[in-house]
């Protein structure tokens, strides 16, 4: 079990583990988690295998993850070997009309707390957490860069943002000379395509890497729930939260959790390993976020980059996952675009055309 491959985030040149390690997990304030004893195993676990990607926020469990991830990188001597990344955003306090959200006021002081309880002076990857639709992208990408000339910050990524105001801000950011966003962190797996309408045209033509979170739909993926016997775990806690990331539980997706089992089943390897496999080749992915509150759920998901995954059987996942084509995105199929070329073919451009375009090799790879 090893995952010490990496893949350059976008066009930057850093280099990230094609696994990363979520910790929205270390912590129990939310009713489920790791606690601190299982979580640093987590950790050393992660390390040993030599991933070196590792995502937190300030918001997960209320700023535990990050004290936490702070007095693991610090024991193990590791700030210079992993890459941190975290995220601002969401309002910590209460009441308080600028204590979240996007604008230059909160985001200096979001980061400061974030370097503070990590016990470092900068972070390799900020995030913006989600868009707040009041803060102009130009206010954005100024406040963003001005981390970067001080020093605080290495490299800025996009996470939950609209298709268009990821492309304003980059677009922003290539004019006026700014530190370009290198990631775009996004919802990614077998039950949740919609980002390939855009975001995956949108991460290649303008540089950024998708760093894909809940690959598993928070445990779907896995195999632990069951139709029917979904009654405990964070999506049945979840279930009437309203919360869209984690409402799984529908019958279109046990019919793609069947299609997986099946495809699992033939490979002699588990769900999640297949599900992770599937999402960590699609194109554009740089990284995929697996996070885990016990250290056998991590073991299980490093090893989901030790095989193939056959043509056959992907054509199978993509078969039964496929999502709805709505307008307009239904002009842009096989059949529709047929139309523009009068039956011609028309193929795509062999890999290396473009010279902005890395061509893997060892220890590298397609960004």
């Amino acid at each position: 079990m090893s995952i010490d491959r990496y893949y350059t985030l976008g066009r930057s040149g850093l280099r990230v583990s094609r696994l990363s390690l979520g910790t929205m997990t270390f912590g129990t304030e939310w009713g489920w988690g790791a606690d601190k004893d299982a979580a640093r195993q987590v950790f050393d676990l992660y390390l040993d295998a030599g991933g070196n990607f590792i995502d937190t926020a300030d918001a997960y469990t209320n700023g535990t993850s990050e004290a936490w991830l702070g007095e693991f990188i610090a024991a193990r001597q590791a700030r210079d070997q992993v890459v941190l990344a975290s995220k601002f955003g969401f309002n910590l306090g209460n009441r308080n009309a600028n204590g979240g959200g996007n604008g230059r006021k909160h985001v200096l002081k979001a980061v400061e707390g974030s370097l503070r309880r990590l016990g470092t002076d900068y972070l390799d990857v900020l995030y913006l957490h989600v868009w707040d639709q009041i803060t102009s992208a130009d206010e954005v990408i100024r406040t963003l860069n001005d981390l970067v000339r001080d020093g605080k910050v290495r490299h800025l990524g996009l996470s939950d943002v609209p298709a268009w105001y990821a492309a304003r801000i980059q677009t922003l950011a290539e004019w006026r000379g700014l530190e370009p966003i290198s990631a775009l962190q996004l919802q990614y797996s077998l039950v949740e395509r919609n980002l390939e309408h855009e975001y995956t045209r949108l991460a290649i033509e303008l540089g950024m890497g998708l760093a894909v979170w809940s690959p598993l739909a928070s445990g779907l993926l896995s195999g632990k729930y069951r139709k029917g016997d979904a009654t405990s775990g964070r999506l049945a806690t979840m279930q009437g939260s309203g919360n869209p990331a984690f409402q799984h539980l529908s019958e279109r997706n046990w019919q793609i959790v069947a299609a997986l089992e099946d495809v699992a089943r033939q490979l002699d390897r588990p769900m999640n390993q297949v599900a992770l496999n599937w999402v960590a080749h699609r194109p554009a992915v740089s990284s995929v976020t697996v996070g885990a509150s016990r250290p056998e759920q991590l073991k299980s998901n490093l090893q989901a980059l030790d095989f193939e995954l056959p043509v056959e059987l992907r054509q199978r996942l993509d078969e039964a996952s496929a999502p709805p084509q709505p307008f307009p995105y239904y002009f842009f199929t096989n059949t529709m675009q047929g139309m523009l070329y009068g039956g011609a073919t028309v193929g795509d451009k062999p890999d290396g055309y473009h010279a902005n375009v890395l061509v893997s090799g060892s220890g590298s790879g397609v960004s």
